[in-house]
């Protein structure tokens, strides 16, 4: 365990509600994620429960332990993961990614889901060497906006959109992964746990005005996931462009290597007042589906189905 990791993670063969788990695959704020596999031999990954602020599991005893000062706040978070494991199994969209169970064990929560083969946007922008053509971009987020328009309809966010929470699959399909900042926080107010943002995509209201989170909110984190996408670095960080850091307008620093119209949009995304950013991501969606800008290349997507043109 490294020392980043306060938390141990549950062993590899440990036995977990009729699934084996096999090894950790990631570590998050929130939450730890396992490969697994069930009675049949299927792989599967499993999401626990496990947010560092407010708990602690070491050795064998497999119980996360809480402070009593804690306990409040750990108990809302759990319910909102089971919650949200419990709206998530509802939704079977092909751009999300699917949840097949949940349950409650040793003092926390799991989500149990679809185990999917491929490579996230960060690892596929890494492996070619930084920014992505405009004909893939338009490709990748107009499918991937259909699973976060799936998402908002059942009155949740992400909240933590990102390159490395956005995966493609062998088949060239995006799937929406990792919610494990989301809540069910639409129409409604709550005690919430703790913010842990990922500089560069949180949007500006992350920061401390948790009333004013929307669709809008997601929106910004797609504008900044674009943007990493043009240039393979994530954009200046909201707080300290509230702070007075300004940040080149992408119109002007990528100028002549993509479409104004696509640019533009970039810039409508990022824009500091939520009130002034898409308010919808059909809005969004409507604007990278458009078709009458230069495109310049080709598809990585259609290189990849073997359908495009030189």
């Amino acid at each position: 365990m490294s020392p980043a990791q306060a938390n141990a993670s549950l062993p590899a063969g440990f036995q977990l509600e009729g699934y084996r788990i096999a090894r950790q695959i990631s570590l998050g704020g929130f939450s730890i994620v396992y490969l697994a596999h069930d009675a049949s031999g299927h792989p599967l990954a499993i999401k626990e429960y496990l947010p560092n602020t407010l708990s602690l599991r070491s050795g064998t005893d497999y119980v996360p332990q809480v402070a009593d000062a804690d306990r409040a706040a750990f108990n809302h978070g759990l319910q909102c993961f089971f919650e949200e494991g419990r709206t998530l199994a509802l939704l079977d969209h092909p751009n999300v990614v699917r949840v097949t169970d949940f349950f409650r064990a040793n003092g926390t929560a799991y989500l149990v889901m679809r185990y999917e083969r491929g490579r996230t946007l960060a690892e596929h922008i890494g492996k070619h060497g930084g920014a992505l053509d405009e004909g893939t971009i338009r490709a990748l987020f107009t499918r991937l906006l259909n699973g976060l328009r799936e998402v908002h309809s059942h009155r949740l966010l992400h909240l933590d959109i990102k390159p490395a929470n956005l995966f493609l699959r062998s088949d060239g399909v995006p799937v929406l992964l990792d919610f494990g900042a989301a809540r069910q926080v639409l129409g409604h107010e709550a005690p919430r746990l703790r913010s842990v943002h990922t500089q560069g995509f949180a949007a500006p209201e992350q920061y401390g005005e948790p009333d004013r989170l929307g669709p809008w909110t997601d929106i910004y984190a797609v504008g900044a996931t674009l943007h990493t996408c043009l240039s393979a670095q994530a954009p200046a960080a909201a707080d300290r462009r509230l702070a007075g850091e300004s940040m080149p307008r992408a119109a002007d620093r990528f100028a002549g290597r993509y479409s104004r119209h696509l640019l533009a949009t970039v810039d409508h995304c990022l824009e500091l007042d939520p009130l002034a950013r898409p308010q919808s991501v059909y809005a969004l969606q409507k604007e990278l589906a458009r078709r009458d800008y230069a495109a310049v290349g080709r598809s990585w997507l259609d290189r990849l189905r073997g359908k495009g043109r030189r």
